[in-house]
């Protein structure tokens, strides 16, 4: 975000003035994109709680527990875990489970496979929430149709089509861009939070005695009083925590401070507010726990606060959507994934991209599961168990920041990361219990894509070794072609490669079909760093290996996309020069065989093939002009 024009000539007086309101836009464009999936928790949170306590005795500890459950879950998971300590685990301002598994990466003596299969499976996870938030949390709102004073009843049959038909709307726009309509998402968020509070307030004068939740020793006694169904209840208190991990993941967006003041200024005291006066209501008026939230709204106001809702759901929705998009482009760029086509919506804006194959699958799994369950109480059910391991691999990784990063003795490491990870524990437990409801379909999602993710770095590994063993050192080559010069072509050839110490195949076919070197030969190898984003200057890397062949290497952050002929341009500066549109890319494109002797088994072979197949074109995965490539094939087995 450029700072903000026409700031006072006297720059000693006008600068803080504009870095503050530079700071207040920041935080509340962050309540917007950060805070809308927890901010539409408290829909569903409170009555699928309240619902498991049917069976228990004393309906008053019931409340007063689970109030003091969801408070205390927001102040140690939300508030402590993440604002306090793991914001400060960045990688050079960016946060998620893969900005850190590579920040563990680059600390750690040697490189990790433990580390890089926990940046898998929190990627995977993601996934699997990914596809959950947008049903539960528009279905949950749409549902306050049913309780919609006069029309309540006629309107029933239509909550799931008019929920099928946002989420499709809400999908079908992604490919225009949301950097238009994103500027209103923080305001009209912020709205829905001063509603939440306002709400909450209006009822705690209900039952003022709620404010007694506020007190740990209320969840520890229910939890102790209720054994196992106490320990059932964790998992839907931890509904009122989902979207925790956003305030980590998003944090290159908008900042550590304003992400930290939109929560502790409005988000955790509107959130508090409004489960206290749910709590209240529902002391009160017993029957209310069939639909806390909607009963709680005066009927003078119930469609506005209706149609709110629904807005703050498909906000919340939104966001989770441009968070799978951004998980996908890091996940190609550190290779966990194949090349996939990555559409930018904006020139002017750094990270609003579009991902079709991403969209297109969302929206497919969103609509299943909107089908399948057919209530926000059932969505509810599988809701959970993904974002619980997501936030455990946090703690896992956190632990090696701490070790190795911060370099803090090994009992602090244990310490920080033991004392979280059994409260991931205890909340992953409890919403296992949920596997038989639904829970098993995150699972079995996130693990069919650590199973794509596993065979593509394996597939790829593999590749790379059998290529380097059939191939010649580049040094060794250029002696031979001294030695033996063979004819000699006009113009600048440019051959890409993964390994730039190598002959790239596509080198070694043209002399050997063609017989033929170019003037200028430059082996290009694109690299991504273990960081967001690389400066300019840092860009290029020109290694002179003789008169006839120059390395070059472009390493491009894994949130950047790369644009190969704009990098090239800065080989100018550098005293490299030569013509784009004279210039010759020569590809070498690889034909996969399977083979059950070497390398996988044989079905991750065909999935590996499959991922091959279906990769985006080199060509415009780096943006190079397409009439200036030429592609020469090979057959590998693997």
């Amino acid at each position: 975000m450029a700072d903000p024009a026409g700031a006072p000539e006297n720059g000693a007086e006008g600068t803080p003035h504009a870095k503050g309101d530079k700071f207040w836009a920041l935080a509340l464009g962050s309540v917007g994109v950060v805070f809308g999936d927890i901010g539409t928790s408290p829909l569903y949170a409170m009555r699928e709680a309240l619902h498991h306590t049917r069976s228990t005795v004393g309906a008053e500890m019931a409340v007063l527990g689970v109030v003091s459950l969801i408070t205390w879950a927001l102040i140690l998971i939300v508030t402590i875990k993440y604002v306090v300590f793991l914001m400060r685990a960045d990688n050079k301002g960016e946060g998620g489970t893969l900005p850190l598994m590579a920040l563990a990466q680059r600390f750690l003596p040697r490189r990790s496979g433990v580390v890089f299969l926990l940046g898998m499976i929190g990627a995977a996870l993601f996934y699997g929430d990914g596809i959950i938030t947008p049903a539960v949390s528009v279905l949950s709102a749409v549902e306050g149709l049913k309780d919609a004073p006069v029309l309540g009843a006629k309107l029933a049959p239509y909550v799931l089509p008019i929920s099928a038909g946002i989420l499709i709307a809400l999908f079908m726009v992604q490919s225009r861009g949301t950097a238009s309509m994103a500027r209103f998402f923080g305001p009209i968020t912020a709205v829905w939070f001063l509603v939440l509070a306002g709400l909450g307030i209006f009822h705690i004068a209900d039952d003022p005695s709620v404010f007694r939740a506020l007190s740990p020793h209320y969840g520890l006694l229910f939890l102790v009083d209720n054994g196992f169904l106490g320990f059932v209840i964790l998992g839907s208190v931890f509904l009122a925590v989902t979207g925790a991990e956003a305030l980590y993941a998003d944090m290159g967006h908008f900042g550590k401070a304003p992400i930290r003041a939109a929560w502790l200024v409005l988000c955790l005291p509107a959130l508090l507010l409004n489960y206290l006066g749910q709590g209240a209501l529902v002391l009160s008026d017993p029957t209310a726990r069939e639909n806390p939230f909607f009963r709680m709204i005066p009927e003078i106001a119930y469609w506005p606060v209706l149609i709110l809702a629904t807005v703050a759901t498909v906000i919340a929705s939104q966001a989770v959507i441009t968070g799978a998009f951004s998980m996908t482009q890091q996940a190609v760029q550190l290779g966990l994934l194949p090349r996939i086509d990555i559409r930018r919506t904006s020139e002017t804006q750094a990270g609003q991209i579009y991902v079709p194959w991403v969209n297109t699958m969302l929206l497919i799994g969103v609509l299943v599961l909107l089908f399948m369950f057919r209530t926000s109480s059932n969505l509810a059910a599988a809701y959970g168990i993904a974002v619980t391991g997501a936030m455990f691999v946090d703690t896992l990784l956190f632990f090696v920041i701490v070790r190795w990063m911060w370099k803090r003795p090994l009992w602090q490491a244990a310490l920080a990361a033991g004392f979280f990870g059994v409260i991931d524990i205890v909340f992953i437990s409890s919403n296992l219990l949920k596997i038989p409801q639904g829970a098993w379909l995150p699972l079995v999602l996130g693990a069919a894509l650590v199973v794509i993710m596993w065979t593509w770095t394996r597939g790829a590994q593999i590749l790379t070794d059998k290529t380097r063993r059939d191939s010649v050192p580049l040094v060794e080559l250029s002696e031979i072609l001294k030695a033996r010069s063979p004819h000699r072509a006009s113009g600048t050839a440019i051959f890409l490669t993964s390994d730039p110490s190598m002959a790239p195949v596509a080198l070694m076919h043209n002399l050997k079909h063609n017989k033929v070197l170019h003037e200028k030969n430059i082996v290009l190898n694109i690299e991504t760093a273990e960081t967001p984003r690389v400066r300019d200057e840092d860009r290029i890397r020109i290694e002179p290996v003789n008169e006839d062949f120059k390395r070059v290497i472009i390493s491009y952050g894994f949130m950047e996309s790369p644009n190969v002929p704009k990098a090239l341009g800065l080989c100018r500066k550098q005293g490299l020069k030569f013509d784009i549109m004279a210039t010759s890319f020569f590809l070498g494109r690889r034909s996969i065989v399977p083979s059950a002797q070497s390398g996988m088994p044989l079905w991750q072979d065909k999935i590996f093939i499959f991922l091959m197949k279906n990769a985006a074109n080199p060509t415009d995965f780096y943006k190079i002009p397409p009439g200036r490539v030429v592609e020469l094939g090979t057959q590998v087995t693997v």
